[in-house]
């Protein structure tokens, strides 16, 4: 289908995705509260895994490429994202940072490709490091250096792991999820049980409560199942230059979810950074369209 905008039934469940993974922040947070970081994520991932992969067939695509993806989202992306959220920096600044991925797999296809950067991908950059630089110089309590460094860590973590799906192909995106999981799990459990610790992580299981479990589910079935699953359905049936724009509002859901839910403060200078980093990805994915319906020779 080649739409220029979405039927507003397809508008709304791309809403309903972006909100889901917006707000999650928030829910990562509740389950930190109680369970180590690390051992949350082995948690999220056998979530993810167990029982859907009985019920869903594996992908044709070789395992190791299943495996490059359950090692970067899942130790690469969520460990760390995890790690920096256990008090380095809050649910709505990671929503932000997090978003970063994109100009990180631009960069890496472009690297792979041997493209030549264009300008207004260069605008679109230097738009976003400027709010990196903002929360970097006010985050406060809000984001350590630490804590914006993992988030980045993460963020390319995440777009590495962009590049290793585009090769697998087309693909059931909830099956390559669910089979990359397998891959996630090991490294997770056993950088929780080396860094973290058998009694921390005995603890942190016996000590959780229905909010954490709940929190924990949340993860796999509306983070993951629900969220991939839709996204990969919209991104069938409609251009990507159409769907992907949609993303922009993750990081308004987890900014707003935040404050509305922790009580997480929003000072001008967290909404400057949040304006110019969303205005560089805003930027780097509109532009093209802009140029080539307005200022396309007749």
């Amino acid at each position: 289908m080649t739409h220029a905008s979405l039927p507003l039934r397809h508008f709304l469940l791309a809403l309903a995705v972006v909100a889901v993974w917006g707000t999650n922040f928030v829910v990562i947070r509740i389950g930190l509260d109680h369970l180590p970081p690390l051992l949350f994520a082995t948690l999220r991932f056998t979530l993810v895994l167990l029982p859907v992969v009985f019920f869903v067939k594996r992908p044709a695509v070789p395992w190791s490429n299943l495996a490059a993806y359950g090692l970067l989202i899942g130790a690469g992306q969520f460990g760390l994202l995890f790690v920096a959220m256990k008090g380095h920096i809050s649910p709505g600044l990671a929503s932000l940072l997090l978003q970063t991925q994109v100009f990180f797999t631009i960069a890496l296809a472009m690297q792979i490709n041997r493209e030549r950067v264009q300008g207004f991908q260069i605008a679109a950059l230097l738009l976003a490091v400027a709010g990196i630089v903002v929360i970097a110089a006010h985050g406060g309590g809000a984001a350590t250096p630490l804590g914006v460094g993992l988030a980045l860590l993460a963020s390319l973590s995440w777009g590495c792991g962009n590049i290793v799906a585009r090769q697998a192909g087309p693909v059931n995106m909830l099956g390559y999820v669910v089979w990359a999981s397998l891959f996630s799990i090991p490294p997770l459990f056993a950088m929780s049980l080396w860094l973290e610790g058998w009694p921390a992580m005995v603890k942190g299981v016996t000590e959780a409560g229905i909010g954490t479990w709940i929190a924990v589910a949340w993860q796999a079935i509306g983070n993951t199942m629900f969220g991939y699953a839709a996204w990969g359905w919209l991104l069938h049936r409609h251009p990507a230059a159409t769907v992907t724009p949609m993303a922009l509002l993750v990081p308004v859901f987890g900014m707003s979810a935040s404050a509305l839910f922790l009580g997480e403060g929003l000072p001008a200078w967290k909404l400057i950074a949040a304006a110019l980093v969303l205005t560089g990805l805003a930027v780097n994915m509109l532009w093209p369209k802009v140029r080539a319906r307005f200022l396309a020779p007749a």
